[in-house]
């Protein structure tokens, strides 16, 4: 007999959620232009817009925030943070920072310079951006199953190791600014990288003199997926193998809104104590002193407090990502076209496949998000054409393969209840796939235009 789960804390307080009607939906997605960013969090009834900043956090952490200390310079809850960054990652050097795009930021400042490549396992939005305002230019070096939806790799956040090498033969290890290696690839799905794949990226690079950079703000449930998948892992801590991942690497940039289960902060880490002054140095100018960066005492407190909390039991990430698996197993068995397998941090629904009478520069993706939120109130968004942008020579919209509409389920937030009414809206729309329009721009800005862009159906 298959035993159920249940989730490994219990509610202590609760905030009401807003219900609304169909003609109340319709009004608000028209006000908010098609978009679900632009929508106002009171006319949401199941907000899976993003994980990001949007955990639940402990008794422990709420009580940490009431002994930080906010003194600007030389902060006790700064040290505490490098504690807990060293003890769990293993980073030496720590950069603290308002959010995980201002450590991109950083790290491309320091790292980047014009006309250098950045090879990395599919883009993601805000660090390809930092990426080429830097002047680099981005290279996909994932492997080719990443980009197939149906495909059941188990690891297809991989690096290709023949892509990266042709690479950097092409251009030379001196034009290689450094290989960004994101765990838990987002774009692809919330698709793992294998602990191998880790290794021998890191030993590549180490042979050639590049530097590995994570982006580690999934690296936790990617850690979960090579327990769960990966040979000689199974009887391993995610602890244990969380630093192991770290441990190949040369440093990582953290949106601490994810894993480490807070509402705001990140942080760069390095191990070369050289490139963090480097950061430093920047850090004061753009974000604040290097014993705070962009957060307060408090915030710093509940982030060395989530750092701990989120490993100190292999229960939180196996609930965490059970969730997200309850409701992506509901709507394969309904037949409901999503990537597979299904990811750490959200269920993905395959847009081109539920919808493939509306061409890709009418925006499928976007306008299925538009619909379910007007069916239910849950609001998802738009992981495709909108989110890839525009190819800066040819002003063309990229057409990435995939062609997405992320539910992303935060963490410790909703129940199994809530992952019903999900999965029956979503079969909803997907009965009545054929009655959903395409869309187009009425405002388009210039760059990561996904948040703010405003749309009109066709019709």
């Amino acid at each position: 007999m298959t035993r159920s789960w249940a989730e490994p804390w219990k509610i202590k307080m609760v905030e009401p959620l807003t219900m609304t009607t169909r003609t109340e939906r319709e009004e608000a997605i028209r006000a908010a232009h098609y978009n679900t960013f632009l929508l106002k969090s009171d006319d949401v009834y199941i907000d899976l817009l993003t994980d990001s900043g949007t955990s639940a956090m402990s008794d422990r952490q709420w009580s940490a925030m009431m002994l930080g200390d906010e003194s600007y310079a030389g902060a006790r809850s700064f040290y505490k943070l490098v504690d807990a960054v060293h003890d769990i990652y293993g980073y030496e050097e720590l950069i603290p920072t308002h959010q995980g795009r201002g450590a991109e930021h950083l790290l491309s400042q320091i790292l980047i310079k014009p006309g250098d490549v950045v090879p990395g396992n599919m883009y993601f939005t805000t660090t390809r951006f930092h990426q080429e305002r830097a002047g680099g230019k981005f290279v996909d070096v994932i492997i080719d199953e990443a980009h197939d939806p149906k495909s059941m790799h188990p690891f297809k956040g991989n690096i290709d190791l023949a892509k990266l090498a042709a690479v950097v033969d092409e251009v030379g290890s001196e034009r290689v600014a450094y290989v960004s290696f994101e765990t838990n690839v987002n774009l692809a799905g919330g698709q793992p990288a294998s602990m191998a794949n880790i290794k021998a990226v890191y030993a590549y690079c180490e042979s050639v003199d590049i530097l590995v950079m994570l982006d580690a703000t999934r690296a936790l449930e990617n850690a979960y997926f090579i327990q769960q998948r990966e040979a000689g892992y199974e009887d391993r801590s995610i602890a244990s193998i969380l630093r192991q991942i770290a441990d190949h690497s040369h440093g990582a940039t953290v949106s601490s809104k994810k894993d480490n289960l807070v509402n705001i902060g990140g942080f760069l880490a390095l191990r070369d104590p050289d490139l963090a002054r480097e950061a430093r140095a920047l850090l004061v100018a753009f974000e604040g002193l290097h014993t705070y960066g962009g957060m307060a005492g408090r915030d710093m407190e509940a982030l060395a407090e989530g750092i701990r909390e989120m490993v100190a039991t292999d229960d939180h990430a196996r609930s965490r990502v059970g969730q997200v698996e309850y409701l992506g197993d509901k709507l394969i068995k309904y037949g409901v076209p999503v990537v597979k397998p299904i990811g750490g941090h959200g269920v993905f629904l395959d847009a081109a496949a539920i919808l493939p009478h509306i061409p890709l520069d009418e925006f499928p993706a976007q306008a299925l998000a538009a619909a379910i939120y007007v069916d239910s109130g849950v609001r998802g968004m738009e992981r495709g054409n909108v989110s890839a942008g525009r190819d800066p020579v040819t002003g063309k919209n990229r057409h990435p393969k995939l062609e997405l509409v992320r539910l992303t389920i935060p963490r410790r937030v909703y129940t199994q209840s809530h992952m019903d009414v999900v999965a029956e809206s979503v079969i909803e729309v997907y009965e009545q796939a054929e009655t959903i329009t395409g869309l187009r721009f009425t405002y388009e800005p210039e760059s990561l235009r996904f948040f703010q862009a405003e749309f009109e159906s066709v019709s």
